[in-house]
């Protein structure tokens, strides 16, 4: 469309929301009432296939977020979540995502539902997760991805593919490409937005929002809520339903924290003698060419390292987590 609004786009609201602690926004309040949360799967009005799904991977209690997320994502409420990883909120999108998606069959780059994650394994988990729902509904599902054959993706979204999980830049190119096309998703999911906001992938993500059909439900989750997650709220949302997990619920809490101050001299073989440590251990460092020194210098020690970061190829970063999860590798 020329000369005026992109279709999809919603009107943002112009009124300031006041900011919370450490410059996140309060959550806002919905001017219709939402449903209260449920005690059990079983109140929820889900296909008989996804309970059954659900019973055979011994999925029996809701987690908090989906408890409060569900009943309000299965009427087709917009959603704002806050949920750390591990929160449970894969499911408390994904189960109703694939049951307001069930019985509907998408024509070819044409798909119905869409999930917008920051990185490669994270969409590959989101898949893995919902894969088996998905295909107790006869869903197609389509990984759509930087880093990985680019064939196999369009050839995917050719063959009709009803949920499509993608990182943005890869969708944004295939859109480009006119290889997909997405003013038929009903259904839009921002997992982890404040870290796609980080990575600098706003502008795609407005981009995707822009085109997806107008009238649809949106859903976004993150870990905090600050200003530039406050932009996609007030422009795409509509009178969201706010969904919130206490942060110190999914915390760990039998983690013991100890900083150590040493001099600038002694970094490198006090680090050595926590990598070389019985049981697995996981570094970060600042720089991928820090990553590839240190590990260099840990195998040269005789420590089975490995290192991790976006200059590895896809394979390469599958396999090195592989044997980190194995233990043929025990630091990563």
């Amino acid at each position: 469309m020329k000369g005026g609004a992109k279709a999809g786009s919603r009107t943002a609201a112009k009124a300031p929301r006041s900011l919370g602690p450490q410059g996140e926004f309060a959550m806002p309040e919905p001017k219709s009432p939402a449903l209260a949360p449920v005690d059990s799967f079983s109140e929820l009005d889900l296909p008989v296939e996804l309970t059954q799904t659900m019973a055979s991977l011994s999925v029996t209690q809701p987690f908090p977020i989906q408890a409060a997320t569900l009943p309000n994502a299965l009427a087709g409420r917009d959603v704002l979540g806050r949920g750390r990883t591990g929160s449970g909120k894969t499911l408390a999108f994904g189960l109703a995502l694939l049951a307001r998606t069930a019985g509907r069959q998408a024509d070819p780059k044409r798909p119905l539902a869409l999930v917008l994650v920051p990185t490669r394994e994270l969409a590959q988990q989101v898949t893995e997760a919902l894969e088996p729902y998905a295909a107790a509904l006869r869903l197609r599902m389509a990984t759509v991805v930087g880093g990985l054959s680019i064939g196999r993706q369009v050839s995917a979204l050719r063959a009709g593919a009803e949920v499509v999980v993608a990182t943005p830049g890869r969708l944004s190119d295939l859109v480009g490409r006119r290889d997909v096309h997405l003013e038929r998703v009903r259904i839009t999911v921002l997992d982890e937005a404040d870290q796609m906001c980080d990575m600098g992938f706003m502008p795609q993500v407005t981009e995707i929002l822009d085109q997806v059909h107008h009238a649809g439900q949106r859903m976004l989750f993150s870990a905090t809520l600050d200003r530039n997650v406050d932009q996609l709220v007030r422009r795409y949302l509509k009178d969201p339903v706010s969904s919130s997990v206490d942060p110190q619920a999914g915390a760990v809490t039998t983690m013991d924290h100890h900083v150590l101050h040493i001099h600038a001299a002694d970094k490198v073989s006090a680090a050595t003698e926590i990598a070389a440590r019985d049981n697995r251990v996981l570094m970060f460092l600042d720089t991928k060419h820090g990553v590839d020194q240190f590990v260099k210098h840990l195998r040269a020690m005789g420590v089975r390292a490995e290192g991790l970061h976006s200059g590895k190829s896809q394979p390469q970063r599958t396999r090195t987590l592989a044997q980190f999860k194995s233990g043929a590798v025990t630091v990563l």
